[in-house]
């Protein structure tokens, strides 16, 4: 389909991904915060054996969003053990109040 005839009313968005954001960053560590309107996550990079951290990436979302992500994680990580097996957790999972480290 050619991409000027495309629009939202037809379900159809052009999405632009500039090479600085295709790159990534990475993460091993995210917090996950809220308030009435809107979630923050947090995606940190933590370098063993040194006691600071950098937040590499936040990202901030509606409540209606976060959820719509949560289930698209799911279903994709759904996919991925269905192809290559359980993913085993190493560490024991920290439930924090406000936030989860992940």
């Amino acid at each position: 389909m050619d991409n000027q005839n495309q629009n939202p009313q037809d379900g159809n968005i052009n999405i632009e991904l500039n090479e600085m954001v295709a790159a990534g960053v990475y993460a091993n560590l995210a917090l996950v915060n809220h308030s009435p309107s809107e979630f923050v996550l947090d995606f940190i990079q933590l370098m063993p054996g040194v006691q600071q951290a950098k937040v590499r990436s936040r990202v901030i979302l509606a409540p209606l969003h976060a959820k719509r992500v949560l289930a698209a994680l799911q279903q994709n990580i759904a996919n991925y053990e269905k192809q290559y097996g359980e993913i085993k957790e190493v560490e024991p999972f920290v439930l924090g109040q406000n936030n989860v480290q992940a």
